[in-house]
Parts: C-alpha cells; sequence; structure tokens
C-alpha cells in the first residue's frame, strides 16, 4: 500500500512539473521557424563542404542546390499527402486504447485498475524521459572552443 501510495505521489509532482512546462501556439511556431532556419544553415554549409572537398565549380553547386531544393519539394509533398493517412492511424490507435482501457475496467477490480493506470502513466513518463535524454544527449556540447577540421 505504500508503495502504490508513493508511486501516486511521484506521478502527481511529476504531472505538476510538467504541467509548468506548457507551450504556446506562439512558442511552437517561433521554433518551427529556428528550426527551419538551422536546417538551411546546415545544408548550406553541408554544400560549401562538398564543394571545397570535390573542388566543385559554381554550376555543379547551382545544380546540387536545385537537386536538392526538387528532393526537399518532393519530400514535403510526400509528407503532406500521407498527412490523412497518419492521422487516420492515430485516430484508430486512440480508439483502440479506449477499448482496452474499458475491457481493463471490465477485468479488473477498482483498486487492480488504479494501480494498472498508475504503471501505464509511469512508464509513460520513464519513456518520455529516456527519449528526452536521447535527445540531449544528439546535441553538440558547448564546449566553448572551435571545431577545428
Amino acid at each position: 500500500m505504500k508503495k502504490l501510495v508513493l508511486a501516486i505521489a511521484f506521478i502527481g509532482m511529476g504531472s505538476f512539473a510538467m504541467a509548468q512546462q506548457t507551450t504556446t501556439p506562439q512558442d511552437r511556431q517561433a521554433r518551427a521557424v529556428e528550426m527551419k532556419q538551422k536546417m538551411e544553415q546546415k545544408q548550406q554549409e553541408r554544400l560549401a563542404e562538398m564543394q571545397k572537398d570535390l573542388n566543385l565549380n559554381q554550376s555543379q553547386v547551382a545544380q546540387i542546390k536545385d537537386l536538392q531544393e526538387k528532393r526537399n519539394a518532393e519530400r514535403k509533398a510526400e509528407f503532406e499527402k500521407n498527412k490523412g493517412d497518419r492521422q487516420a492511424k492515430m485516430q484508430e490507435m486512440m480508439a483502440k486504447r479506449a477499448q482496452m482501457d474499458a475491457d481493463m475496467k471490465k477485468i479488473l477490480n477498482p483498486e487492480q485498475y488504479d494501480k494498472w493506470q498508475a504503471d501505464r502513466k509511469a512508464k509513460a513518463e520513464k519513456m518520455k524521459m529516456a527519449m528526452k535524454e536521447r535527445r540531449m544527449m544528439k546535441k553538440p556540447m558547448n564546449t566553448g572552443a572551435a571545431d577545428v577540421k
């Protein structure tokens, strides 16, 4: 019983902490613009590196840039084409989750159901934190020293 109370308390504290980290649509939009700028900058840097490494002339650089832009447009079109499929799959997944939840509620007694719910939330939070840590590990460390090549 003590473990259950502790687990619920930790989940409650985690939920409270997560509630403090809400983002507004303006924040998301600003972040999207920032990410787009970073992506364009990285693309330009890669192109400049290719030009230097492969000793490309201006015509070749222009052709490669056109090719990259064409590929990005194709990728974006494919993304938009599949957007409806993704939304339908997400709704289907949510319906299946709701059905499983209802079935589990029928099978388990109220105490078992509450514990099952708490365990699911704890596992989801653990997975969320692990994914967040992985994203942080991928980011380059700011050591203050410039990259030397």
